[in-house]
C-alpha cells in the first residue's frame, strides 16, 4: 500500500525542509503540496491560515499520507495546534501532523553562547509568540528577540532575493533585530524561505553572529520521530518517489523556482485549491 509521508507549504519554501529530509531519509515515499495560488501565508488571519493549511493537509490524507509535516513556520504557528487537538480528534485520531516550531526550539538553545537569540519570520509567526512560548519552555534562561521581516517571502517567491534591490531589505531587518541587543550570536531562520538568502544574511550580520535554517534540525527530529514511534513507522511506504504539487495552474513556474529550492529538478502536477476545499 501506498502511504508516504505529506510535505507541506504555502509556496516554495518547505522544499528547503524536504530536501534535508530526503536527504536523511531517502528511502521513504513522499508527497510535497505547496499552496503556491493562495500564498503567502504571512500576513493572513488566523482563521484563513488554519482553514487552507487544514485542506491541504486534507487532501494528504486522501492521497494516503498517515503522517504529514507542516514544513512551514506560519501554518505550525497558527494552524498546528487546532489540528492536532482538535481537527484530528474529529476526523482520524490515527493520523499524524507535525510542524517545525517545537523540533527547532529544543535545540536552538545549544547554539547560543550569550544566551541571546534572534528569530527571524513572517508577520504571522512572529506575532504568534509561538518562538517566544516554545522557546522559554526549553530553555528558560534564553532571552530572544523576535523581528517580522514581511518583504522576504514575497522577494523570494518572485525570484527577485538575487537582485541589488533585494540586499536593501536584508539588511533593513537585520539592523533592526540586532539594535534590540547587542548581545545576540545566534540568529534563528523560522521561516523555511529564507536559507535561499542565507549567504545575504550572513554578509550582514557581523562575523561572530551564527545563522541557523532548519532544514537539518526539522529533518534529525523526524528521524528521532519515527524511531521512537514504529507503530508510525512501519506503515510509511518505502520505494524512494517524491510527487509534487502546486495551486498554481503554471507549473512550469513552479518547477523552475521549486528546482532552486529543492537543489534538484522537480516535474510538479497541478491541483485545484477549489478541489482542496471540497476535500
Amino acid at each position: 500500500m501506498h502511504q508516504p509521508i505529506g510535505i507541506f507549504d504555502s509556496g516554495f519554501g518547505g522544499l528547503t525542509v524536504f530536501k534535508s529530509i530526503i536527504e536523511q531519509l531517502p528511502d521513504y515515499d513522499y508527497i510535497y503540496i505547496g499552496d503556491n495560488a493562495r500564498a503567502p501565508y504571512g500576513n493572513r488571519s488566523f482563521n484563513t491560515i488554519h482553514q487552507y493549511t487544514w485542506e491541504c493537509v486534507q487532501w494528504l490524507f486522501e492521497q494516503g499520507c498517515p503522517l504529514v509535516i507542516l514544513a512551514c513556520n506560519t501554518a505550525s504557528a497558527k494552524a498546528l495546534r487546532t489540528i492536532q487537538q482538535q481537527d484530528l480528534k474529529i476526523t482520524d485520531p490515527a493520523k499524524r501532523v507535525l510542524g517545525v516550531i517545537r523540533s527547532t526550539a529544543e535545540v536552538i538553545g545549544d547554539y547560543t553562547k550569550t544566551k541571546e537569540i534572534g528569530v527571524l519570520g513572517t508577520k504571522g509567526t512572529v506575532q504568534s509568540g509561538s518562538y517566544l512560548m516554545e522557546i522559554q519552555h526549553f530553555f528558560p534562561d534564553i532571552k530572544v528577540y523576535q523581528q517580522a521581516c514581511p518583504l522576504w517571502v514575497p522577494l523570494i517567491e518572485n525570484g527577485e532575493y538575487n537582485q541589488p534591490g533585494a540586499d536593501y531589505f536584508v539588511k533593513l531587518y537585520l539592523d533592526q533585530v540586532m539594535e534590540q541587543s547587542p548581545n545576540i550570536d545566534t540568529i534563528l531562520l523560522a521561516c523555511t524561505h529564507y536559507p535561499l538568502i542565507q549567504e545575504k544574511i550572513e554578509a550582514n550580520l557581523p562575523a561572530h553572529v551564527k545563522v541557523v535554517a532548519q532544514g537539518d534540525i526539522v529533518a534529525k527530529s523526524l528521524v528521532d520521530y519515527l524511531q521512537r514511534h514504529p507503530e508510525m513507522e512501519t506503515k510509511l511506504s518505502k520505494n524512494g518517489t517524491s510527487e509534487f504539487y502546486t495551486t498554481t495552474d503554471d507549473t512550469a513556474d513552479f518547477d523552475h523556482h521549486a528546482s532552486m529550492f529543492f537543489s534538484a529538478p522537480v516535474k510538479s502536477t497541478f491541483i485545484s485549491a477549489n478541489d482542496l476545499v471540497k476535500c
